[in-house]
């Protein structure tokens, strides 16, 4: 396990690097799925994101604080156990763009990810799951006691 974690900082460390020398142009980083950042509901997240909806699932633990004292910075971790698990997205239902996170999980890692998302008020908060071709989904609200967009 610790061998994989390694692997992954190390790509990750390679991957800084080559963006920080300009070995990763800007076209190479506008790759990212615009529309899915783009979108305004769960629902047109996952279609841009290629799913056709959500099923829920108690096979991802989603872990976040049931009040978050600042909407700025409001930490969330997710895991999932569902096997062959490609992809995980956090999704804040009443943020101007839903799509808070979006995170590719290469084969053979573990499909864990930690993070903080801006929340700019009270909002039920979604760990989507892409696992062979289908999304899952847990969701939780979270309330927030002090805006983090623009508040």
């Amino acid at each position: 396990m610790n061998s994989k974690r390694r692997e992954v900082l190390r790509v990750t460390a390679v991957l800084s690097l080559m963006a920080a020398t300009g070995l990763i142009t800007e076209a190479q980083a506008a790759e990212w799925n615009k529309t899915a950042f783009d979108g305004k509901s769960v629902a047109e997240v996952i279609k841009a994101l290629g799913g056709s909806g959500t099923e829920k699932s108690t096979a991802i633990t989603f872990n976040a604080p049931d009040i978050a004292e600042n909407g700025a910075v409001v930490p969330v971790a997710v895991t999932s156990t569902i096997p062959d698990t490609e992809q995980i997205a956090i999704l804040v239902e009443k943020n101007p763009n839903t799509l808070a996170a979006d995170f590719v999980i290469p084969a053979g890692t573990e499909p864990f990810v930690s993070t903080r998302v801006k929340m700019g008020q009270t909002s039920v908060v979604h760990a989507a799951v892409k696992a062979g071709g289908k999304w899952y989904v847990a969701s939780k609200e979270i309330k927030v006691t002090l805006g983090g967009c623009g508040g």
